[in-house]
């Protein structure tokens, strides 16, 4: 547990399932590792009096507001944390950011390039006044894709020569699934390829240490009229399938597509929210000229490791279970072989939040590295409403960004 008296108040804006997984993070982050700061609960914002009242008392927070206006607005507030859907994530980061407060985004940054840019634009000259930002790509903090990293970064694979990247769900596959704000572009911005596809992208870049340069891809809607909800929540809501109204799907059920990376690696993404039987089955494999490595989020504490300069009858995959003190993130938590859970990885991203805004450090990913995957998934949009056509991706700094 931290000893400093160094206090950082943060004030949440949304309560649903990011807020609830954030919440138990800023819980627990003070009493597992050792900070330069403490994170106090200060705030939880969302919209339904009763609704959010009853979250403040459920996950932990000091108090209650419907306003995010009046939580940026407080002088007692030092850190939002947007858990909204996408399209309030520009208008209350750039008010926060102008505000003075440092700022943790959910994924994906923004609904679009152009809100990305200005985002990354104001963080930029925050940065300047010593206000910090990120994007809560959360999946980079599990112990065994930083690991994972690691072992790219020191050369054990070689020269990276394939990707392959899936991230496969189901929860939308009954016709009768209710048209819930995910299914909505003008809320989620996009479908399967925002909400999972940018995940697979983030963490992809993060491991090789290369960024996609250019795409060929094709998307798909295979429920385009779904019931209206009664009312919704999360991934989740309740409705009679046989009396509603129903309304059109606007985003992507699914989307597939190829890549080239700027190091030369050969690339290819699948994310769908059709796979059925898969609940959340994110798999990465890297291929390598002296090796390879594979992630399998349903078997979160391990990776399959495969090194090509053993005598050829000693190769093999090998399972590594990341759970040692020497691990990344690992010594905070239980003995060798004790392993932990999707809930840690929100934890280590505010333990990296925590140090990097207490000691004056840039934390990443950086709203930057988050508007270079939206501009993969604007690339990706771009080629499937093309026919597949090869789309370059656009540099991060244009003329009109500037």
């Amino acid at each position: 547990m931290s000893t400093t008296d160094k206090e950082l108040r943060v004030g949440m804006v949304g309560y649903a399932f990011m807020g609830a997984a954030h919440s138990q993070a800023w819980r627990t982050v003070n009493r597992v590792f050792d900070l330069p700061a403490r994170a106090r609960m200060a705030l939880i914002c969302g919209r339904d009096t009763a609704k959010v009242a009853d979250a403040a008392d459920t996950l932990g927070w000091d108090a209650y507001t419907t306003d995010w206006r009046d939580l940026i607005n407080r002088d007692d507030i030092d850190v939002v944390d947007i858990c909204t859907p996408g399209d309030s994530h520009a208008e209350i980061a750039l008010a926060a950011l102008a505000a003075g407060k440092h700022v943790l985004c959910e994924k994906p940054l923004a609904n679009s390039v152009e809100e990305a840019r200005a985002m990354t634009a104001a963080a930029d000259v925050a940065r300047a006044a010593g206000v910090r930002s990120m994007c809560g790509f959360n999946y980079r903090r599990v112990p065994a894709v930083t690991m994972m990293r690691q072992l790219v970064a020191d050369g054990r694979l070689g020269v990276i020569r394939h990707v392959r990247a899936t991230y496969l769900q189901d929860w939308i596959v009954d016709p009768q699934f209710p048209l819930v704000w995910r299914l909505q572009k003008d809320r989620a911005g996009s479908g399967a390829l925002g909400d999972i596809g940018a995940h697979i992208i983030d963490l992809t870049q993060f491991v090789t240490g290369q960024r996609i340069s250019g795409v060929s891809a094709v998307t798909e809607t295979f429920v385009k009229e779904r019931p209206l909800p009664a009312e919704s929540s999360g991934l989740a809501a309740s409705v009679d399938g046989h009396t509603a109204p129903t309304g059109t799907v606007t985003v992507d059920d699914a989307a597939v597509f190829v890549a080239r990376l700027d190091g030369g690696a050969l690339a290819t993404y699948e994310a769908s929210r059709f796979a059925t039987g898969r609940k959340n089955a994110l798999r990465v494999e890297i291929n390598g000229s002296l090796g390879s490595v594979v992630f399998d989020l349903e078997r979160l504490n391990e990776l399959e490791f495969y090194d090509a300069t053993r005598p050829a009858v000693e190769q093999g995959f090998s399972r590594i279970l990341v759970t040692e003190g020497e691990h990344p993130y690992m010594s905070a938590w239980w003995p060798p072989g004790h392993i932990i859970g999707y809930e840690h990885s929100f934890t280590h991203e505010m333990r990296d939040f925590i140090e990097a805004v207490a000691t004056g450090v840039d934390p990443t990913p950086s709203f930057a590295d988050a508007l270079q995957v939206q501009l993969v998934l604007d690339a990706v949009a771009r080629s499937a409403e093309l026919g597949s056509s090869w789309a370059e991706v656009e540099p991060a700094l244009t003329a009109a960004a500037v």
